[in-house]
């Protein structure tokens, strides 16, 4: 990279920090708090992530999702998942159309709601598996196939799926290879009492809220190549990886607390997911390279979806974020 290249990205990193500012204050006309979601939101955003968004019903996970594509001046669509949804109601059928001129029939793609930029895919666990996946390869590829055809999507394109933890009576969990998907899944928690209070007040009144458009798809792509020009030391990677590794209990090394309560741990995905959102975090925050600060900030939202814990890790009431601490504990950054 030469010097101008370089002081260029300097500046692009200072005028994301600004802009990133600037997003926050818009949404924050509309959500209350919810401050460190909002982050993550962000963070997989500009790293060309997708977020599982878990949470009860009425924590403004919705609402959430609905004003950032309103902030941001991106197409969005969203799509209510439901077990009779079927996988062309995602992706777009072939119809039949009928030229009037010469009396022949032909077929025409009509696109569905997943051509966008912003997908909110609503209650994503209350639809059958063979609907579900009918987002993976739009997911992991950002193209549909569809009668021998293959249709690009639009840059950026960004999944963000909502899903209720506590009802799963008529729900379908998401398989692994799914799950995997998602750079994060962030939990969404209820909010403070003075957030509250805020809430209801804003809610309860006759107000209306002008949002402005912040960033352009053309920008918002500028900023995930930006990322990833973000230069990051190999020890920092080489920690990412560690912390990864340790999560695998047939791995040589692996902690024995790992041994007795996981069955499978994360894949290679997310060693990449950390040192990315490592990365977006880093300079979201003015700075130019990230450190092993970031690195455990992201550690939660980007493994507690790839750890399978074992029977004996339910019996002694453990869970993966569990795992996930006493491995941060346990794993130290090696200079």
């Amino acid at each position: 990279m030469s010097a101008a290249e370089a002081k260029s990205d300097v500046q692009a990193v200072d005028n994301l920090h600004v802009t990133y500012q600037t997003i926050k204050s818009e949404i924050a006309k509309v959500i209350v708090g919810q401050d460190n979601v909002i982050d993550q939101l962000l963070i997989c955003l500009l790293s060309s992530g997708h977020c599982l968004l878990v949470g009860v019903p009425g924590l403004a996970k919705t609402m959430m999702i609905s004003t950032l594509a309103r902030v941001l001046d991106l197409q969005f669509s969203r799509i209510q998942f439901t077990p009779d949804l079927m996988p062309s109601d995602i992706t777009g059928t072939d119809i039949i159309d009928d030229d009037h001129s010469s009396g022949k029939r032909s077929f025409r793609f009509v696109k569905g709601p997943v051509f966008a930029n912003i997908i909110l895919a609503d209650e994503i666990n209350r639809t059958p598996p063979k609907t579900q996946a009918a987002l993976l390869q739009a997911m992991q590829e950002h193209e549909v196939t569809t009668g021998g055809e293959t249709y690009r999507l639009d840059e950026p394109f960004f999944v963000l799926a909502t899903q209720n933890p506590i009802e799963q009576e008529g729900t379908y969990p998401l398989p692994e290879a799914q799950l995997d998907r998602f750079m994060f899944n962030v939990f969404v928690d209820y909010p403070s009492s003075a957030e509250e209070q805020s809430v209801v007040k804003s809610t309860t009144t006759v107000s209306a809220h002008t949002l402005d458009k912040v960033l352009s798809a053309p920008e918002i792509v500028a900023f995930q190549q930006l990322v990833r020009r973000v230069p990051v030391s190999d020890h920092i990677v080489k920690y990412a990886v560690d912390l990864v590794r340790a999560t695998r209990p047939h791995e040589d090394g692996a902690p024995d607390f790992v041994r007795n309560w996981v069955n499978w741990g994360a894949g290679p995905r997310a060693s990449q997911y950390l040192v990315l959102a490592a990365k977006t975090r880093a300079i979201l925050d003015g700075r130019p390279t990230p450190g092993p600060e970031d690195i455990r900030f992201a550690a939660n939202p980007v493994l507690r979806h790839r750890i399978v814990t074992s029977f004996n890790a339910e019996a002694d009431g453990v869970d993966s974020l569990e795992v996930i601490r006493r491995i941060l504990e346990t794993v130290k950054e090696k200079a």
